[in-house]
């Protein structure tokens, strides 16, 4: 899993990333919890909490500095997708955090927010 971190921080693996969250997410061998026409959600698949789900865009975006603050449908879609995994999962009652990760804390180069909770 390391090589293939590595490979997604080269100029080659940024243009795969960003060509398979915007046009092939069909692709990803991953378990889907919800999807719209601009959001993915599915469990991580290195979890390092009870739950941890990540939540990407299906636009070109490698972190939150380069999130159109006028993409609506997008941020609608993220927050309603949070509000049902929330309700689904009932993560109220232990608490619950959505982050993103940004500039060397981001391992990942296309944007993408970790619900999380213990």
């Amino acid at each position: 899993m390391n090589f293939l971190y590595r490979l997604a921080r080269t100029p080659a693996g940024r243009f795969l990333v960003r060509l398979i969250f915007t046009h092939m997410t069909f692709a990803l061998p991953v378990s889907r919890l919800h999807e719209t026409d601009t959001v993915l959600a599915f469990w991580h698949p290195k979890p390092a909490y009870k739950f941890h789900v990540l939540l990407t865009p299906k636009r070109p975006a490698a972190s939150l500095a380069e999130l159109d603050p006028t993409d609506s449908a997008f941020l609608a879609d993220l927050v309603s997708i949070v509000q049902s995994l929330v309700k689904e999962y009932k993560l109220e009652e232990g608490g619950y955090r959505l982050v993103v990760n940004g500039g060397e804390y981001q391992d990942f180069p296309h944007l993408h927010f970790h619900l999380i909770s213990d």
